[in-house]
């Protein structure tokens, strides 16, 4: 009897751990494709699935969350595969409308990642501080960042040599500070269309100056996240650099693929202007001409030249004449 309680008691306790547990409702076909299963294969490899513990989660992530295991939440890469696809295009269209995006990754393990996939794709990018007032004040970030353009400018030219030797110093060490603060957007002449976060709850100033500006913002969102204020999620773990790496290297695709989309239509809305070269190969001489030949066509004939010449008459032939044919016709006539 003890021995039926327990296993009924035990049977009770599994129940009760697979009801805990939601399972994943069944997919169609059309939905498993291989793209998304690749997508999904390199996420789990790159441990985008795991999130912060139970306890440090965000009541709003509760709907990006799978499940839980070990005191840690697993998030849903179904939904992360599909909303990071819906970012990618959303950055493709936006690059190919001659927009701009500025990649945001101050944490340590994103600083690497950020700075080497926004210099491929040739965007701007920030990845050791984010400077107060950087979006809202940019005005007087753009002074600082002019400050910065002419000492080196001063180095290039070697004013610096003529200085002395502690000035130099000064100014060579300025300029390495500037530098590593700004070197990754000194040369942003203009706010962006668009700012891609690796970790809003690190970067909230820049979430903050963002949604104050109206720029929509592309971010990673872990469990800890507050959802709210990004446009396009990304629900993935924001702590593993592997993970750091893949989510931008496919959003630094989608902004090269943005890129030539506008640089394709930009080729194609120029007009065909002839060169002279295509004038000269329109027709090929012959070994003894020099010209290509005339065709011969029938003379114009005017209404004057179709019109018969009308004939003098005899009485009115003196009419037409020279006075000095005239003189010289009257002896003539007085002699006869």
């Amino acid at each position: 009897m003890g021995f039926a309680c327990s296993s009924m008691q035990g049977a009770g306790e599994t129940q009760a751990d697979d009801l805990s547990v939601p399972e994943r409702p069944a997919r169609g076909r059309k939905e498993e494709d291989l793209a998304e299963s690749s997508s999904i294969k390199q996420l789990l490899e790159a441990g985008a699935h795991f999130g912060h513990q139970t306890s440090r989660w965000h009541p709003r992530m509760k709907t990006y969350i799978f499940t839980q295991r070990n005191g840690i939440h697993i998030i849903d890469l179904q939904q992360t595969v599909t909303m990071l696809q819906k970012a990618c295009d959303y950055v493709r269209e936006l690059v190919s409308n001659d927009g701009t995006i500025l990649f945001v990754g101050t944490k340590k393990q994103a600083m690497e990642a950020v700075q080497q996939e926004a210099q491929r794709c040739g965007m701007s990018y920030v990845n050791v501080r984010w400077l107060g007032g950087m979006l809202t004040n940019f005005g007087t970030i753009q002074g600082r960042i002019d400050y910065l353009v002419r000492l080196e400018d001063r180095k290039s030219r070697g004013e610096l040599d003529r200085l002395p030797k502690k000035e130099i110093m000064q100014t060579e060490k300025e300029i390495g500070r500037l530098n590593r603060v700004m070197g990754g957007f000194k040369e942003m002449t203009e706010l962006p269309t668009a700012v891609f976060l690796v970790d809003p709850t690190k970067d909230k100033i820049a979430l903050a100056e963002a949604k104050r500006m109206g720029i929509p913002v592309v971010a990673i969102v872990d469990t800890n996240c507050d959802p709210t204020d990004v446009d396009y999620r990304i629900p993935a773990n924001d702590d593993a650099i592997r993970a750091i790496r893949l989510i931008c290297s496919k959003i630094a695709d989608a902004v090269v693929e943005g890129k030539a989309a506008r640089q394709a239509a930009e080729e194609m809305a120029k007009p065909e202007v002839s060169t002279p070269e295509d004038l000269t190969q329109s027709y090929s001489f012959g070994p003894e001409e020099t010209e290509p030949p005339v065709q011969a066509s029938a003379p114009l004939v005017t209404p004057e030249a179709k019109a018969p010449r009308a004939q003098p008459a005899e009485g009115a032939a003196g009419e037409g004449m020279t006075p000095e044919g005239a003189s010289a016709a009257e002896p003539t006539s007085q002699g006869g």
